[in-house]
């Protein structure tokens, strides 16, 4: 009975221990006010293996999606990433205001400052094997303390 107990501890503890391919850093999403129907949602996203950020959910918004801003000609165009996001192993990819990014549509209520939003990531690896990563992100008005804006 101790050694089943035991072994049950050290399965659970060992779970850090095989993190996921993909690191997320400095993840934070937009406050709102009443009313307001969209954000976006920002982080660094680094994969040990080659992986692509293939979808995003959260209970707080109707629709949430991959997206790219980026300059066409003098008009700067905002689109979804249908085949998702590519991110190169070893190589910090980051989501921030006016580059790639997370939308968030259709909210369902406000997204207050100081509050928390869970966010489901689903990355694809190379060999097409799915996995899922659950966060949980801190609502701001600008990138927390120390965290830096890239553009692309």
């Amino acid at each position: 009975m101790k050694f089943a107990a035991i072994a049950a501890m050290l399965v659970c503890a060992s779970g850090p221990l095989f993190a996921q391919n993909v690191e997320v850093s400095n993840a934070w999403a937009r406050t709102t006010v009443p009313g307001q129907k969209g954000s976006g949602a920002f982080m660094t996203l680094t994969a040990k293996e080659a992986a692509r950020l293939v979808s995003v959910s959260t209970p707080v918004a109707g629709v949430a999606e991959v997206h790219e801003m980026k300059m066409e000609g003098d008009v700067m165009k905002m689109r979804a990433l249908p085949g998702g996001l590519d991110l190169p192993a070893g190589k910090a990819v980051a989501l921030t205001p006016g580059g790639y990014h997370i939308m968030l549509m259709d909210l369902k209520a406000a997204l207050p400052k100081d509050s928390t939003i869970p966010l489901t990531l689903v990355f694809q690896d190379a060999k097409g094997v799915q996995s899922k990563q659950e966060l949980k992100l801190p609502i701001a008005t600008t990138a927390p303390a120390g965290t830096a804006e890239h553009k692309h």
